[in-house]
């Protein structure tokens, strides 16, 4: 359902704004009697350019996780998260010109000081103004004032949203007992006088918008509702009941004024989102490639060169995004068999794994090599582990969903892996559960999510990992 902005959404937004940067301006200038208070002197004037600066950084940081757009502001959840986001960014940004800039005249316990009382005062607000609206919501009921028609599976569960949301006051069904086919007389349309009663009562009770829930089949007789409705001047909003016939939550998105059903939220199907992931993948690998591969290559290379015959690194053909083949790279770790030999899986205690790849298997360094493949855009970071197209093919017959896996690039490390599902399955169920994780993660996509998967791998390489072999 698109978010309903209110009159006091609206007005929220406008002094949410303008009360963050009169209260960052305030934890500005309350810095410099903190800092004079433990006796360090400082001079105002000469921080003025710094003063503009914050300021200016800020409406930008809070523009890039868009605090004030209505969706950011329809949960105290979702302020406090985006307001965390803002905050580090600003910090960030500002360490940046600091760094860039070689910037010295800035007092550090006065930068210490500022941050931490813009905090504090962010904070504050967010926690007074959720108790402002508790106390507005409770004696005055902000909300809109809405009601629906059709007693169906489809309205108990929209019930259900209105009661728990603060934008809205559900004023209930407008009859307990009524369905979609006791709202009309015959199969043409003609409404009820029981109906029109019920719209009538609506008016009558200061309702602003009628929720109706009808199946696909009822629909054209829309009309008749609306005409009714318009007479009470009572807006209706139509709400199609498909729970019947297909799975939930499922997007309504337009194209070209063409109502698009698709049954999976899929984040990274959207151009921006997309863009992100590939920011953050190539940043991240060329930092790894530049610090840690420049270096660790040669001394991996040599050892395995001392420990067997066969080439440095190991080449393999791997399932992509929209299941399109590319050969994934890997540091060798098992020995060197016929090209003719058929796939089968690593196990624990293969005889075909070497000394250093044991190590190299243990401490997850023969997937180094991938950061390649992330430069080359056939991997990102993170995402589902790529399989071989001989799993695919077993797979995709017995497993549902199992491809869906595939509408995303694979990653180096994914939600499944630092979830314990790695290594070798060797029971459907094991499958199962990894392709589980894996479209949970395409359906849940976030940089924050991925983020937090990174320092889960990391925090489950250092601690070792039972199934790494």
């Amino acid at each position: 359902m698109p978010y309903t902005q209110t009159r006091y959404i609206f007005l929220l937004r406008i002094v949410l704004s303008i009360t963050d940067l009169l209260l960052l301006n305030i934890a500005f200038f309350g810095s410099f009697y903190i800092i004079e208070f433990f006796g360090q002197l400082l001079h105002p004037l000469s921080y003025q350019k710094y003063l503009v600066l914050v300021n200016l950084i800020w409406i930008v940081s809070s523009s890039v996780y868009r605090m004030y757009h209505v969706e950011m502001v329809k949960t105290v959840e979702a302020i406090l998260r985006v307001t965390w986001r803002s905050l580090v960014l600003n910090i960030f940004i500002f360490l940046l010109y600091l760094t860039f800039t070689n910037d010295t005249f800035l007092s550090r316990e006065f930068l210490f000081a500022f941050y931490c009382l813009l905090a504090f005062f962010l904070f504050l607000s967010r926690f007074l103004g959720s108790l402002f609206e508790m106390l507005l919501t409770r004696q005055y009921g902000i909300g809109i004032p809405v009601a629906i028609l059709g007693n169906n599976a489809t309205g108990n569960k929209l019930g259900s949203f209105f009661s728990n949301s603060r934008n809205f006051k559900f004023m209930g069904f407008l009859d307990l007992e009524n369905d979609e086919k006791s709202l009309f007389s015959d199969s043409l349309g003609t409404l009820k006088t029981s109906t029109i009663e019920q719209l009538k009562n609506a008016a009558q009770l200061g309702v602003k918008d009628v929720y109706v829930s009808l199946t696909p089949k009822r629909m054209p007789d829309a009309k008749y509702l609306l005409r009714e409705a318009e007479k009470q001047c009572v807006r209706l909003k139509f709400v199609p009941d498909f729970l019947g016939s297909m799975e939930i939550p499922f997007n309504i998105s337009y194209l070209e004024g063409f109502p698009i059903i698709t049954l999976r939220k899929e984040p990274l199907d959207n151009m921006q989102a997309r863009f992100k992931k590939r920011l953050l993948d190539t940043g991240f690998s060329l930092l790894v490639t530049v610090l840690i591969l420049s270096w660790l290559v040669p001394i991996i290379a040599l050892l395995i060169k001392l420990d067997s015959k066969g080439p440095v690194f190991f080449m393999q053909n791997r399932a992509g995004r929209g299941n399109v083949t590319f050969k994934i790279f890997k540091f060798r770790s098992m020995k060197v068999m016929d090209k003719s030999s058929t796939f089968k899986q690593a196990s624990k205690n293969d005889d075909r794994i070497t000394r250093v790849g044991k190590f190299l298997r243990a401490t997850s360094l023969d997937e180094i090599p991938q950061f390649f493949n992330v430069l080359l855009g056939s991997m990102s970071v993170v995402g589902p582990r790529p399989h071989v197209p001989e799993l695919n093919h077993q797979y995709h017959e017995i497993i549902e969903k199992y491809m869906v896996r595939n509408f995303v690039k694979p990653g180096i490390t994914g939600w499944a892996q630092v979830n314990g599902c790695r290594g070798e399955t060797t029971e459907i169920a094991q499958m199962e559960e990894r392709v589980k994780y894996d479209i949970n993660y395409t359906e849940k996509w976030s940089v924050m999510l991925d983020i937090k998967i990174v320092f889960m791998t990391i925090f489950n390489i250092l601690k070792g990992e039972e199934n790494a072999y």
